[in-house]
């Protein structure tokens, strides 16, 4: 169900013990199922769709979005804006309401996990505007990571760039992306953050892509930076989902799918 870019593994288990979820007619209740090529699977009434191949995609979420497929306070969404043309998607974690820049997009669960997991230990990178005043010698001690309200947070490689009349501009690299974690670091040191963007989710850069655009990051491309082991679990190895170094785009979308519905987890920052 997540290779099928349904939802997320843990949503999938989820929807097994809703008993919205049956193999040949037999409706399950546990995920411990193995299923094979054969098998008919059935979601919510319909069959199952055949799994894409796996992609990513670079999107410049601008602000005053959430990302959510249904906010409970009418809300746009990231998944409102998308273009049409896009397939169904699910984001690598989230950005808050106020919070722009870089967050990645796919069709593919397995990979959305793989992506998000702190083990994976992609840096995070941020510009951050803050109204305040603090010394390069402040943000250095961060190194070290810090502890808020009996929260621990991880080391943040932290720069003082510019002043900017009664604000500051700091670049901030993190790995972890616990929720709200750049502005509550900034705030214990006295700074209050008012504008945020995410510039870089590891080696994939925002650069001068404009709000609200889309781009899709290449297969080889993905592959080569997942590693031979994580890209052969995905078949982003398989040369027939690679893009032929001819430069061919891929076939042109059918059109906008109902986007799945994915659990709700907390704003990255």
């Amino acid at each position: 169900m997540a290779r099928a870019g349904l939802c997320s593994r843990r949503e999938a288990e989820r929807w097994i013990s809703e008993g919205r979820v049956s193999v040949n007619g037999k409706r399950l209740t546990k995920p411990a199922c193995e299923v094979g090529p054969g098998d008919k699977i059935i979601v919510d009434g319909k069959p199952l769709p055949a799994a894409e191949p796996p992609q990513l995609w670079r999107y410049h979420k601008p602000r005053g979005l959430v990302t959510t497929h249904n906010d409970p306070e009418g809300r746009p969404t990231v998944f409102d804006s998308l273009p049409d043309t896009l397939p169904r998607v699910i984001s690598v974690g989230r950005l808050d309401f106020n919070t722009e820049g870089l967050l990645l997009l796919t069709n593919d669960g397995a990979l959305a996990r793989h992506l998000e997991l702190p083990a994976t230990g992609w840096l995070r990178r941020y510009r951050v505007r803050a109204h305040g005043r603090v010394t390069q010698a402040d943000l250095d001690k961060l190194k070290d990571g810090v502890e808020i309200d009996g929260e621990r947070y991880g080391p943040v490689e932290a720069s003082l760039d510019t002043l900017q009349g009664g604000n500051i501009w700091v670049t901030l690299a993190l790995r972890e992306g616990k929720n709200r974690e750049v502005r509550r670091i900034l705030e214990q040191l006295g700074l209050q953050v008012n504008r945020l963007i995410r510039i870089s989710y590891g080696p994939f850069q925002l650069l001068d892509l404009k709000p609200g655009a889309v781009e899709p990051i290449k297969r080889r491309v993905l592959a080569d930076q997942l590693g031979p082991t994580v890209a052969a679990e995905l078949e982003l190895d398989r040369p027939d989902l690679i893009e032929a170094r001819s430069g061919r785009r891929n076939a042109p979308s059918k059109g906008k799918q109902p986007h799945p519905a994915k659990p709700p987890h907390r704003d990255e920052t």
